[in-house]
């Protein structure tokens, strides 16, 4: 396409959004890999949470969480989730929508291995997204936690990665009169190959 050059440039829109995460590490105050996780449950109704994507692989996106949550929950059931990274010091966005798979093997480990103890005890703690008591209560259970699991806690069973694998992948960087620059990257399946579209902002 023509006009896709400069910041759009590029046959691959997974290092495209690396170097855009990448240049926004540079310019962000707090967590440039901060993205908006959208979901739906199982009456359809979305549900939108602030979560850390932690990789971008050559074809899909990892973020972490409890499979438990209302999210893993939902991620669970549908197979699908959405996902936008939006960096206002860049004044752009990447779109994702696709389908998601778990990542409960040695990759989920060594992360998990790589955080913090309090981190990791936390993990083991929390009954994310269920009713709680007081700060008081989930204070006791990560002493707890801890006491039962010492200095190297393994990774909850319940505790994981989510890989997304696009279908679409939208690039969006901000115009003068909000004539914006848009692209949509689309495909049937995760093996098919990319149409690219640009779009109407």
């Amino acid at each position: 396409m023509s006009d896709r050059s400069g910041i759009f440039a590029g046959d691959d829109p997974f290092r495209l959004a690396q170097s855009w995460l990448d240049e926004a590490e540079k310019t962000e105050i707090n967590d440039p890999n901060a993205i908006a996780l959208a979901t739906v449950d199982t009456d359809g109704l979305p549900n939108v949470r602030m979560v850390l994507l932690k990789e971008i692989e050559a074809d899909a996106f990892v973020f972490y969480t409890n499979y438990e949550s209302a999210k893993g929950q939902e991620i669970t059931a549908s197979g699908k989730a959405a996902f936008v990274l939006h960096w206002k010091s860049l004044r752009r966005q990447v779109r994702v929508r696709g389908l998601v798979t778990r990542e409960d093997g040695p990759q989920a480990d060594a992360y998990y291995d790589s955080r913090a103890l309090q981190s990791r005890i936390g993990a083991w703690a929390s009954r994310q997204s269920q009713p709680l008591a007081g700060r008081a209560a989930l204070v006791a259970e990560a002493a707890r936690q801890g006491a039962l699991h010492g200095l190297h806690p393994k990774r909850p069973p319940f505790w994981g990665g989510f890989r997304i694998r696009p279908l679409e992948i939208e690039f969006w960087a901000d115009g003068a009169f909000r004539l914006h620059d848009r692209f949509r990257w689309r495909r049937a399946t995760p093996d098919a190959p990319w149409d690219i579209t640009r779009l109407n902002p």
